[in-house]
C-alpha cells in the first residue's frame, strides 16, 4: 500500500495528513471541530480527506475517534465531546470518501504509532500512556494491538485505584485512576495549593498573574523546571500516582517498555524520573524480577495521525 490519510478527531480539532509508509507526514491540514450535529463534524473530516486527495494519489484512510469503537473498526459506539451514539463512521466515510476507511480509538492510535515509529520501535510487548486531561492508553501485547472483545479495551484511566470515597470522575465511577494522574489532577492539586498557601506557591501565582484559577499545566511545568519546591511536590505527587497505577499494569501485563505521551509529558524527566521510582517501589516481587524501561513518548502531537494511518495498511 502506498500513501494513507491519517485522521485525528478531537473535541477542539480535526487533523489530517499524508502519511508515507515509514511513518512521515508529507501533508498536513487541520480545522476546528464544528459544533453542532455529528453530521457537522463528518462533514468537516470529509472536506479535509478530499482537500489532501486532490493533491496525492492515497489508497486509504485511517480514523482516529476519541471514544469507544466497535470490534470491527468502523462504528463510533460512545463519544462524550462530539455526541457520537452508535455511528457508523465507517461505512459512511468509505461510501462518502470511496476508499476503505479503518476507524480506530485515538489512544490505541497514539499507541501503535510509538511501537512503529516511536519511543518503543522494535518492542512487542509495551503499554502506552496518554496523559493529558485524563488518562488514556493503548496496549501492545505479542506485537498486536490489545482490543477485546467489543473493541472497548485499554480503558486503563478507569481502573477503579480509590475504592471508597474516590473523587468523582467523568465516567460516573468514583476512584479512577485518571482523577489522580492526569493534567486534569494537576492542575487541581496546583489551584489548591495556592489558594491554601499562597506563599509557598508564589512562583505559580506569579507566572498566572496571582489568580490560583488561572494556573494551568504550563505554569506548573515552568515553576518545577525552574526549582520552585511548590510545584516539585505537585510533581512528586502526579507523578507517584502514575507510577503506582503502572506497577499494578505490570503485575497484569508484563511489558517491556512503559511509554509516557500526552500533553503532560512534556515535562519530561521531570515527570518520567519520579515516575519510575514510584512504579519500582510499588511493583510486585521488586528486586526479583526483570524490570520494563519507562520512556517519554517520542512523537507527541503527531502519534494520532501516524498510528492512525499505519492501522489503515493493516489486514481487518
Amino acid at each position: 500500500m502506498g500513501l494513507v490519510i491519517g485522521v485525528d478527531i478531537g473535541g477542539t480539532k480535526v487533523a489530517a495528513a499524508v502519511v508515507d509508509e515509514d511513518g512521515v507526514m508529507i501533508d498536513k491540514l487541520r480545522v476546528d471541530t464544528p459544533a453542532g450535529t455529528p453530521g457537522s463534524v463528518n462533514d468537516a473530516i470529509a472536506d479535509l480527506v478530499w482537500q489532501l486527495r486532490e493533491r496525492h494519489e492515497v489508497d486509504a484512510v485511517g480514523m482516529g475517534a476519541p471514544g469507544f469503537v466497535s470490534a470491527d473498526r468502523s462504528t463510533v459506539l460512545f463519544t462524550p465531546n462530539l455526541l457520537w451514539r452508535a455511528e457508523p463512521l465507517g461505512a459512511e466515510m468509505t461510501e462518502r470518501l470511496k476508499l476503505p476507511v479503518v476507524v480506530e480509538n485515538d489512544a490505541n492510535c497514539a499507541a501503535w504509532a510509538e511501537v512503529r515509529f516511536g519511543a518503543a520501535k522494535g518492542e512487542q510487548n509495551v503499554v502506552v500512556l496518554t496523559i493529558g486531561t485524563g488518562i488514556g492508553g493503548g496496549i501492545i501485547i505479542g506485537g498486536q494491538l490489545v482490543r477485546g472483545e467489543f473493541g472497548v479495551a485499554a480503558e486503563i484511566g478507569h481502573m477503579n485505584v480509590v475504592i471508597e470515597g474516590g473523587l468523582r470522575c467523568g465516567c460516573g465511577n468514583r476512584g479512577c485512576w485518571e482523577q489522580y494522574g492526569s493534567g486534569r489532577a494537576l492542575v487541581r492539586d496546583a489551584q489548591d495549593f495556592a489558594r491554601i498557601s499562597p506563599s509557598l506557591a508564589q512562583r505559580m501565582l506569579e507566572l498566572a498573574g496571582g489568580d490560583p484559577e488561572k494556573i494551568t499545566g504550563p505554569e506548573v511545568t515552568r515553576a518545577a523546571q525552574e526549582g520552585d519546591p511548590a510545584a516539585l511536590e505537585i510533581y512528586r505527587v502526579i507523578a507517584g500516582s502514575i507510577g503506582y497505577g503502572m506497577a499494578d499494569l505490570a503485575a497484569a501485563l508484563d511489558p517491556a517498555v512503559f511509554v509516557i505521551g500526552g500533553g503532560v509529558a512534556d515535562a519530561g524527566e521531570l515527570l518520567r524520573e519520579p515516575v519510575e521510582k514510584a512504579y519500582l517501589e510499588r511493583l510486585t516481587g521488586r528486586g526479583r524480577r526483570p524490570l520494563a524501561k519507562v520512556l517519554i513518548a517520542q512523537l507527541g502531537g503527531e502519534a494520532g495521525i501516524v498510528g492512525a494511518a499505519d492501522l489503515a495498511r493493516l489486514p481487518h
